[in-house]
Formats: structure tokens, C-alpha cells, sequence
């Protein structure tokens, strides 16, 4: 078996393939080494001490390097786990644990709300455009993008794997998916990661 690398645009997070699928639908972010208490791959990721964030994608791994941490020293330890763990079939999520809910972060006090029904065809426009557009973009660099809301003409979306820490983040978030974002669905004036 030989795993794909590639580099992100985050320094400290690399792209991980192994040439099968690793979610059959969705992702999964695990921030912590408390959230990979639900994955025994993601949980041997974090036993090396050397990582601060693991994503799994349809078809790849994303892991964040630990701050001051290099990838020299750490790329041929995510290899051999990577490689146990796809050789002999482990499964990805301990029994009871993969269908868990990762709770979007919390925001801002003053921002807690739920979605406004009246804005309910706007907001599926959102979602539509995320999914189809700007979802799939993401996920070639090794993250994802969740929509957390929408109020008042400002769209709030979760950055996650390579994409939650990323140094271009505020780039793409701003020139990229706010532009198309803006262009599809006009009523959105400006997009926020929270």
C-alpha cells in the first residue's frame, strides 16, 4: 500500500491519501486529543505528541503538525500509523462512537441565534452553493467548511483540518468564498469564520 502526500496551504498541516476512502460521507474534525477519544487512528495520531489537529475527508487524512514540530521528524510517524491502521482494517471510530455529533464552536454571546425562518430560502441557497462549490475546493487542500448560521446579511462558517489555522484562511474565506458566496446569493454582505 503507498499513501499520497501533498502539502496544503498550511505549512503545518499535510494531506494524507491512501488510495481508498476513508469516510463514506461527510468529515470529521477531531481539534483535540480529547475529540479523538472517538477514533482509535485519530487518537494514535495524537499519542506522538506531535500533533495539535486530525480531519478525516472522503478520501484522505489531514494532520497538523504541533507547534514547533517538523514534518521531517513527524511524516514518517503519521506514515507507519497511517499505514497499521489501512493494512489491517482497524476500524475508524470505536463501537458507539461514529455516529457522535461534533458541536460547532461555540460564538460570540452577542451572535447566538438560530436561524430565522423567514430567511429560510436564502439560507438553503447557502447551503446549496457550500455543498456544490465551495465544499469540494476546500476539501483539495485538506479541509472542510461548515455553515454555523446566517443573520443580518453576515454568513458565519467553521474552518476545519488544513483550513482552521491556516495563515491564507482569511484570504480565501474573504476573496474567495465571499466573492462567490456575494455573487450567487446577493443578500449576503459579508462572511465570517467563527
Amino acid at each position: 500500500m503507498q499513501i499520497h502526500i501533498e502539502q496544503t496551504p498550511n505549512p503545518s498541516t499535510r494531506k494524507f491519501l491512501p488510495g481508498r476512502t476513508v469516510m463514506e460521507s461527510g468529515g470529521r474534525d477531531f481539534p483535540s486529543w480529547e475529540a479523538a477519544e472517538a477514533s482509535p487512528l485519530a487518537e494514535a495520531l495524537f499519542a506522538t505528541h506531535n500533533v495539535d489537529g486530525v480531519y478525516f475527508g472522503r478520501d484522505f487524512v489531514s494532520v497538523s503538525a504541533a507547534p514547533g514540530v517538523e514534518w521531517q521528524v513527524l511524516e514518517p510517524m503519521v506514515l507507519e500509523i497511517l499505514l497499521d491502521h489501512f493494512v489491517t482494517g482497524a476500524p475508524l471510530f470505536k463501537p458507539g462512537k461514529a455516529d457522535f455529533e461534533v458541536a460547532p464552536p461555540p460564538i460570540a454571546d452577542d451572535l447566538d441565534f438560530e436561524d430565522d425562518p423567514a430567511d429560510a430560502e436564502i439560507i438553503d441557497q447557502i447551503k446549496e452553493l457550500l455543498e456544490t462549490r465551495v465544499r469540494p475546493a476546500v476539501a483539495q487542500d485538506g479541509g472542510d467548511i461548515v455553515y454555523r448560521g446566517y443573520k443580518d446579511g453576515k454568513l458565519y462558517l467553521v474552518m476545519q483540518g488544513a483550513c482552521a489555522g491556516c495563515p491564507s484562511s482569511t484570504i480565501t474565506l474573504k476573496n474567495g468564498i465571499e466573492s462567490l458566496v456575494k455573487h450567487y446569493v446577493p443578500e449576503v454582505e459579508t462572511v465570517e469564520a467563527v
